[in-house]
């Protein structure tokens, strides 16, 4: 036990944690950033009422990518608790929803070490059904415009039957930022031709200006 403590205190000493959001010395995560992070707020648009809880810029894009693409995993346990919060709110949700994790590429996953969006599901304490998947031949939609995204996901987001939730359940689909809106009316067009409601889209951000939070 003591070796373990002196071992953690060797280590902080000479790789001390850093804020993934502003980079400040000392802490994992600090107040500032996470503040960032409000309540849902719906984010404009057509198709599937999306809310998110915080603009896609500055230190909450550098937290989504710390825990995303630089192995910040640490950082699932944090946003899980911040989709806890935000579920109840959202409108139209029941007292038991279950969350499904909109899907990733899966060559993108596999370099991640699994679905990142899956583990933030899993760390709210709601149920979870990674039920959806992307077919092969969905390009990584970064440079992409709206259309070329539409047109990228026609027909390329499928059901995993083995992992759907109960029949009838009432579904909050979970992505980590929403740009066009593609993603998430895909999502929710199959989840709702399997039989299932989608009364809500939860994102972590948005990158359209409008959002509220800035």
């Amino acid at each position: 036990m003591a070796a373990g403590i002196v071992e953690a205190v060797l280590i902080n000493l000479l790789f001390p944690p850093r804020c993934p959001g502003c980079g400040t010395w000392g802490v994992r995560l600090c107040a500032r950033c996470l503040a960032l992070f409000g309540m849902p707020k719906r984010v404009p648009g057509a198709g599937p009422p999306v809310f998110a809880l915080a603009a896609y810029g500055g230190a909450a894009r550098e937290l989504v990518l710390a825990f995303k693409e630089r192995g910040r995993r640490e950082l699932a346990a944090v946003f899980g608790a911040l989709v806890a919060a935000a579920v109840p709110r959202l409108p139209g949700v029941g007292p038991e929803p279950w969350l499904v994790p909109a899907p990733s590429r899966a060559s993108a996953a596999r370099a991640r070490g699994g679905s990142h969006v899956l583990r933030v599901a899993r760390a709210s304490g709601f149920s979870t059904a990674p039920a959806l998947a992307f077919t092969p031949g969905v390009r990584d939609s970064v440079r992409l415009d709206a259309a070329s995204r539409r047109a990228n996901l026609a027909g390329r987001v499928r059901l995993v039957p083995d992992r759907l939730p109960p029949p009838g359940a009432p579904l909050v689909l979970l992505d980590d930022v929403v740009t066009t809106g593609s993603t998430a009316r895909a999502c929710v067009s199959v989840l709702k031709a399997a039989g299932y409601g989608v009364p809500a889209v939860l994102t972590l951000t948005t990158a359209r200006r409008t959002h509220p939070h800035g």
